[in-house]
């Protein structure tokens, strides 16, 4: 299994260190394990999860989106995509994984401890509650979040984290066409500003995956996020869908 992850990477063109096959080897090995317990992800063949869920993280590693010694946060981040895989693969990042799930934590830890990683820590939260903590606001250089909400709420979940300069990532698929003026208007009142999108191709798949960075080009005002629940149910700008 090393040496398939390893060709993955490498026809991929992700950059990887040689130990960086057996962490991700180890971390399949326990996402399948646990997953049989508490549906961390879809069942699927190891090759389509490697694809995506490990390289669909780890492509923003070939685009320069990821500056050097980042002070980063994953929002929401369920089994840990793409926040530990990023980790495993650039030491030189501190990761912050954030969830609302102690248990989905629980399985992190444990992945985070067999495979030895010390640049990944957990924290049980909320994102809403994490963003108003003074330990947490305005305190990252990323912010991330995958498969989490749509653009309008996204925005307020992960922008008060962001620091003046920094990015939230945004990973999305095709739906993404429908977000981005709700988007890009939220965005705005939260101090940030939509750049291009980033397409994320994975060799030999047709998915339409990509990478949206929202540049924090301004503090976040004090009202936001808003109490716990009401970005999802109330966004500050809606889709015209809706």
């Amino acid at each position: 299994m090393k040496e398939k992850i390893r060709n993955i990477l490498g026809i991929n063109g992700i950059p990887a260190s040689p130990d960086l096959p057996e962490k991700l080897e180890i971390y399949l090995r326990l996402l399948k394990e646990w997953n049989s317990k508490m549906d961390l992800i879809a069942d699927a063949p190891d090759d389509e999860i490697l694809d995506r869920h490990f390289t669909d993280s780890l492509t923003v590693l070939r685009n320069g989106l990821v500056p050097y010694g980042a002070k980063w946060i994953d929002v929401g981040t369920g089994a840990g995509f793409p926040g530990l895989p990023l980790a495993m693969a650039r030491p030189d990042i501190m990761m912050t994984l954030m969830d609302a799930q102690q248990k989905r934590l629980n399985f992190l830890q444990a992945v985070i401890e067999e495979t030895g990683i010390s640049n990944c820590c957990t924290v049980h939260m909320r994102a809403e509650e994490g963003a108003r903590n003074p330990e947490y606001r305005e305190k990252f250089d990323i912010a991330s979040a995958r498969a989490v909400a749509p653009l309008n709420t996204l925005t307020e979940y992960l922008l008060p984290f962001v620091r003046i300069g920094g990015a939230a990532l945004c990973w999305k698929g095709p739906a993404l066409r429908n977000e981005l003026e709700a988007g890009r208007r939220s965005a705005h009142i939260l101090g940030g500003k939509l750049e291009m999108p980033v397409i994320c191709h994975i060799e030999g798949r047709d998915w339409e995956h990509m990478v949206l960075p929202i540049r924090k080009t301004e503090k976040t005002a004090a009202a936001y996020p808003r109490k716990a629940g009401m970005p999802k149910t109330k966004p500050l700008v809606k889709q015209e869908a809706e």
